[in-house]
């Protein structure tokens, strides 16, 4: 394929990126934004430089030749210490992968996006201002809320905050911690058809590995025990106390249970009730708040429905027997 056509998937997929988009170099981990976008240039700067810096584009032809190639993939090591941000470009080809684990720039034959390029980017023409639009999880609804919580009461010291603050944290705390379990369990269960054994899959935030356990349940206790006898093992070395025939065979005794069990107690909280119709005004209210994220009225929307809340949580919120007159 002519590095034409190359270079002008290249644009096309610039062009998609938002204005404040960050990119960063693959090795040094330098963040930096694209300027102008030319026929025949590239224009970017580093964060807190006042300075543009112009990427060729025939140094961007003389990298896609030495990629292209070799049958192995490009060792980025071997570029100079300035030319990092062109292999960054070159990977928002659908086309081109940099593993950063490796430390390589690669072909790559399913479309990839690029995970130095903090944008979701695609050839489809896009429009930035669309709506946005919230997963139906009820993983995204409880971290939304955890979110607003952390946020409002700032706990950096639990020892000083509310009861009912605190309540409100464990909460969230709980559900979230379920709901995202069972999110993870099903994209667990997808990606074990998906990965391969000793070889990691590697993603924008971490990679995972496929792996193996080994479950051991013996048998019944006859075969076990028979087996055993063969090889000139006595079964009163291998057979236990069964804790439910004891508890049947204290049902029939004079034998307390703590004359047979070594009993500790010990105290903890359990979640006892959820106030689903609160957390769902709440959760309202917070998503209207993020769709009129862009309205210049929103800071004084904000302030009224805080100052509302405050209102709200005076009236309700939870008083202990020593603050009660």
């Amino acid at each position: 394929m002519p590095f034409s056509v190359t270079w002008h998937t290249i644009l096309d997929e610039l062009d998609e990126v938002p204005p404040d988009t960050s990119f960063h170099t693959p090795l040094s981990e330098k963040p930096f934004r694209l300027q102008d976008v030319q026929e025949h240039r590239l224009l970017i700067s580093y964060r807190e430089q006042d300075t543009t810096i112009p990427l060729k584009r025939d140094q961007f032809e003389t990298l896609y030749q030495r990629i292209s190639e070799s049958p192995q993939p490009f060792d980025l090591d071997r570029l100079p210490a300035d030319a990092e941000p062109y292999a960054t470009i070159i990977s928002v080809h659908p086309r081109f992968e940099i593993d950063q684990r490796e430390g390589v720039l690669k072909n790559t034959d399913s479309p990839t996006p690029s995970s130095l390029v903090d944008a979701s980017l695609t050839v489809e023409n896009q429009d930035h201002k669309t709506v946005r639009e919230e997963p139906d999880l009820p993983l995204y609804s409880d971290s939304l809320l955890l979110i607003d919580a952390l946020e409002r009461y700032e706990p950096t010291d639990l020892e000083t905050m509310e009861t009912s603050e605190l309540v409100n944290l464990y909460t969230l705390c709980s559900d979230v911690q379920r709901n995202a379990d069972d999110l993870r369990q099903n994209v667990r269960s997808l990606l074990l058809d998906r990965l391969h054994h000793d070889q990691p899959v590697h993603g924008q935030y971490g990679s995972v590995q496929r792996t193996s356990r080994r479950n051991r349940t013996l048998k019944d206790d006859q075969t076990v025990i028979e087996l055993l006898e063969d090889q000139g093992i006595d079964r009163e070395r291998v057979t236990t106390v069964d804790s439910s025939k004891v508890d049947e065979a204290l049902e029939v005794t004079d034998l307390s249970e703590s004359d047979l069990y070594e009993i500790n107690e010990s105290q903890y909280v359990r979640k006892a009730d959820v106030d689903e119709e609160r957390k769902e005004s709440r959760l309202q209210g917070l998503k209207d708040q993020l769709a009129a994220a862009d309205n210049p009225e929103t800071d004084q929307l904000q302030d009224e429905i805080e100052e509302l809340e405050a209102r709200i949580d005076e009236l309700t919120s939870f008083s202990s027997a020593s603050e009660v007159d």
